[in-house]
């Protein structure tokens, strides 16, 4: 059994001036009985005030071998005779880290515990105020390139390939993903999450082609027929330019558009039976189908893949880019903002809070079983023998006391014997 124990605990740097430490104190303790059985002896049958002196170190002695007793029975038997309820530690290590699991699981694993703790430790703002400290967002953003860097550098395009092929794509092939489309497009469309996409796409879209008229027009003349003459072919084409730009235009402008909400009604549509029309279903699984199944999807993912990765290790290499700057700005703005906004702390705080809290209800339980796991695993012994190098100094006190109050006890006695 002592085979699966863990022969050594770790020793720290003070465990040397812990041993010393409690060293003193023993001699300390030990000396106060060895003087209370001299003058025990040299009053021995003496009367008068010596009587008291006699009574007075006879029950100091009494005192000092019982709190000795008490105090060595925890670690260790008592003169290394197997006395019943003696070493307790050793004997008894394994029920009492069970107990101190349950102690901490109690007591300190708790949601509202944790929630305070974490409130009163003000963890925004002390990032916020780390990230002030001048030069040390620099550093983390140098630091956080270098990590970046070395993980993408390490990712092999067959390793990528390897995770499409033979994870991602089957895992999509078996599982229906129209109706997880459809109700993710149905929750989008009831918050009205697409109206700012449809708002930047037709923004974007009139300003390319503002910025690129002649390739609309160009387009419209090629397709033109070739017996009409062409100043009539370009005169036609940069009229439905100029109608395509503002009808653009007036989509973009107008909220209440019927375009708008014809796209609106389409998408409502869609995301309904994607999740409730067979045939719609079906239709976008073979669609789904198609595309995984094409020989060159998975190497148009890995280049792709591949392609993003060169690009973030050029810009993480250059150290006055424009993204290590971004980054850099952006932390350096955080950590003000954490300092300076008392909102978004306590938002934060909040969130730190909600983490944790989680954290310690669903694993709480499996947390504090570090403790006896641990504690199993120790061997009793020297299990005993540490925890006596760190709380045996102030356990000698109660061997001084038993000493003192033993001594003063048996005085009181004689005198109250005396009396009657």
């Amino acid at each position: 059994m002592t085979d699966l124990m863990s022969p050594v605990l770790p020793i720290s740097g003070d465990d040397e001036a812990r041993r010393a430490g409690l060293r003193r104190m023993r001699t300390l303790a030990t000396s106060l009985l060895v003087l209370a059985a001299i003058v025990f002896v040299l009053t021995h049958g003496r009367d008068g005030a010596w009587g008291y002196v006699n009574a007075a170190s006879e029950a100091a002695m009494v005192g000092a071998i019982a709190d000795w007793f008490a105090v060595t029975a925890l670690f260790r038997h008592p003169l290394g005779v197997p006395i019943p309820h003696t070493a307790l530690i050793p004997k008894k290590k394994d029920q009492l880290a069970a107990s101190l699991q349950d102690f901490v699981a109690e007591n300190f694993l708790r949601e509202d515990v944790i929630r305070d703790r974490i409130a009163a430790a003000g963890p925004a703002e002390r990032v916020g105020h780390w990230i002030g400290v001048p030069g040390r967002a620099h550093r983390l953003v140098d630091e956080g390139a270098r990590v970046a860097s070395d993980l993408l550098g390490r990712v092999k395009e067959e390793d990528v390939q390897a995770v499409v092929t033979e994870l991602i794509v089957p895992r999509m092939l078996e599982e229906p993903l129209s109706p997880a489309i459809g109700q993710l497009l149905g929750e989008i469309l009831d918050e009205g999450a697409h109206t700012g996409l449809v708002d930047l796409g037709l923004d974007e879209l009139h300003g390319w082609l503002e910025r690129h008229p002649h390739r609309i027009t160009d387009l419209i003349v090629a397709r033109a027929p070739d017996w009409a003459p062409r100043w009539a072919n370009t005169l036609i084409a940069e009229r439905l330019f100029r109608e395509v730009l503002t009808w653009v235009a007036d989509i973009r402008d107008d909220p209440q558009h019927d375009a708008r909400a014809a796209l609106d009604h389409w998408l409502v549509e869609l995301a309904d039976d994607l999740q409730h029309d067979p045939e719609a279903m079906a239709r976008a699984e073979r669609l789904k189908e198609r595309l995984l199944t094409q020989t060159k999807a998975a190497t148009t993912a890995v280049k792709l893949w591949d392609s993003f990765r060169r690009g973030l290790l050029d810009a993480l290499a250059a150290e006055d880019g424009v993204l290590r700057r971004r980054v850099l700005e952006e932390i350096e703005r955080l950590g003000e903002r954490l300092q300076s906004d008392p909102v978004l702390a306590a938002r934060i705080d909040g969130w730190a809070g909600d983490a944790a809290a989680y954290v310690v209800e669903h694993y709480g339980g499996e947390i504090a079983t570090v403790i006896s796991a641990t504690v199993e695993r120790w061997d009793g012994q020297e299990t005993a023998e540490r925890i006596e190098l760190h709380v045996g100094r102030d356990l000698q006190f109660i061997r001084i006391n038993g000493t003192v109050v033993g001594g003063l006890a048996g005085l009181v006695i004689h005198a109250v014997a005396q009396v009657l």
